[in-house]
């Protein structure tokens, strides 16, 4: 039973990620050129909580049950971009100190061949 359940889970996760458009666009944020874009992607989340207000109204007003599962995928839209934002500033300023360390290793490693070490000497 639990085999199940994973494997259901599991699939279900790799069809979502691969055809919703929003998941797409979030794995696209997470790459390293995607990074720059966490701020302005949080702008996203906008049609998304308007889309959650509007159902959610016309379902408080007798509208049919269905709509409170939009709203429920609107909501989960919205927070995953709303919450991208922070991350991707988190991820970047990993990436960009992890490249200063590697161009300063460079550096380092260059200057160390440029001048030859003079013997130890010995007593």
């Amino acid at each position: 039973m639990f085999r199940l359940i994973w494997t259901l889970s599991v699939h279900t996760r790799d069809y979502l990620h691969r055809y919703m458009p929003s998941n797409r666009l979030l794995t696209a944020i997470r790459t390293r050129r995607g990074l720059k874009w966490g701020i302005p992607a949080m702008l996203i989340a906008l049609p998304y909580i308007l889309i959650a207000s509007i159902c959610s109204g016309a379902a408080a007003d007798g509208g049919p049950g269905w709509l409170h599962l939009i709203v429920l995928w609107a909501c989960w839209n919205a927070l995953k971009f709303i919450l991208m934002g922070p991350v991707s500033v988190v991820l970047l300023i990993r990436a960009r100190l992890r490249e200063a360390a590697a161009r300063r290793n460079q550096r380092r490693e260059a200057l160390a061949e440029a001048s030859p070490r003079e013997p130890a000497l010995r007593l």
